[in-house]
């Protein structure tokens, strides 16, 4: 491949990628179906964070947050599960788990989702005297897109810095 060659391919892959992270972040995914928010200090402590009790499963939860976080994306958006001790660092200290999942936006955004259903009748989940089948917490982690931007041109201009190398050692 020539210089002209590897420049068109960069710049065609800058170009795509750069559509794919102009978009702002989407907001903060709306509430769990049936579900009460819990206005506790931790859980409260900032506009990133919400816990919810519900009654839904695991599978519903992830299945509302899937959708709810994917408006207006089509694309790619893996699942990453994570050890329950990990909600401890990612979410808040001392907080309980009983699974914890990532749906992420690749080079854009991040939510996590931390539930915990008790096995043990003492950690039963109350709130204002009711019972829930367990409590969500919900983490949002946005990016600024001029720091997006910034590290999309920085692939590109990398992407064809590698091609000229391959192209030279080629020769």
């Amino acid at each position: 491949m020539n210089k002209t060659i590897n420049l068109v391919v960069s710049v065609f892959f800058t170009i795509l990628l750069l559509i794919y992270v102009y978009p702002e972040s989407p907001d903060f995914p709306k509430q769990l179906p049936d579900s009460v928010q819990s206005f506790e200090p931790a859980d409260v402590e900032t506009e990133l964070r919400r816990g919810y009790y519900t009654n839904l499963t695991r599978g519903e939860v992830i299945e509302h947050y899937k959708k709810e976080f994917n408006k207006g994306f089509t694309i790619f958006t893996p699942r990453l599960n994570y050890p329950p001790e990990e909600a401890q660092t990612i979410i808040r200290d001392q907080t309980k788990s009983t699974f914890l999942e990532e749906i992420v936006h690749p080079f854009r955004e991040s939510i996590y989702i931390n539930g915990f259903e008790p096995k043990e009748k003492q950690y039963a989940q109350f709130y204002e005297g009711i019972e829930y089948r367990q409590k969500v917490i919900v983490r949002y982690i946005p990016t600024s897109q001029s720091l997006r931007i910034s590290l999309s041109l920085a692939t590109g201009l990398v992407l064809y810095l590698i091609l000229e190398s391959i192209r030279k050692l080629k020769k």
